[in-house]
């Protein structure tokens, strides 16, 4: 299976990319095309979905979405197209309360999800998604936002140097994004923030 393809974005549809990879054009249907650009470098993980009468190539911008996406193709009644469509529309929590919580309804919300699937969904994925729950997802639709400029994501980076983990750092985010800052004050004031928290 090809784990991964860095290349150059060559084209992009509201399905899928195309990445250019020595001369090679390869077709990966993604949640989101566009969270990319054209004529820049990157790396995608993949799956490769392999039938008699298809060979489809499925592209994320992290191993955490790729693997939600799989576990996803593990539920009776999913299929690719109904999995992608899922990590494209759903943040990874709001699906895992909602397996955990048995919400069916919220389940149902989703392209192609009816009544049977979801409960199929919380049959078969119920305790199996903790893996994700901290799920550091920094692109694409999942993604929180996480900067309001250069000096508030260099903060950030610093943070996270420092030791602290993604759950601390966005208990004091809030507070982070209301002020326009240097980096170095960003730094001083979210850790007075971690320290008195």
């Amino acid at each position: 299976m090809i784990e991964s393809i860095t290349g150059m974005v060559d084209y992009i549809t509201a399905e899928y990319i195309v990445l250019n990879n020595n001369g090679i054009g390869y077709k990966v249907l993604c949640p989101n095309p566009f969270i990319y650009k054209r004529n820049e470098e990157r790396t995608v993980f993949t799956y490769q979905h392999v039938r008699e009468d298809i060979l489809a190539l499925y592209g994320f911008s992290n191993r955490k979405e790729r693997d939600l996406f799989l576990k996803l193709l593990n539920v009776s009644g999913i299929g690719p197209k109904g999995a992608l469509a899922i990590t494209a529309f759903g943040q990874p929590e709001q699906v895992i309360a909602a397996v955990e919580h048995e919400d069916e309804k919220f389940l149902t919300k989703f392209p192609g999800v009816g009544k049977k699937t979801a409960r199929q969904m919380i049959l078969d994925l119920k305790g199996k998604l903790a893996l994700f729950a901290d799920a550091e997802i920094t692109e694409g639709l999942f993604a929180e936002e996480l900067v309001s400029g250069d000096e508030l994501e260099e903060a950030i980076e610093a943070l996270t140097v420092l030791g602290y983990g993604r759950k601390e750092i966005n208990k004091v985010l809030p507070d982070l994004k209301k002020e326009k800052m240097s980096a170095n004050e960003y730094i001083k004031l979210a850790l007075k923030k971690l320290m008195n928290s």
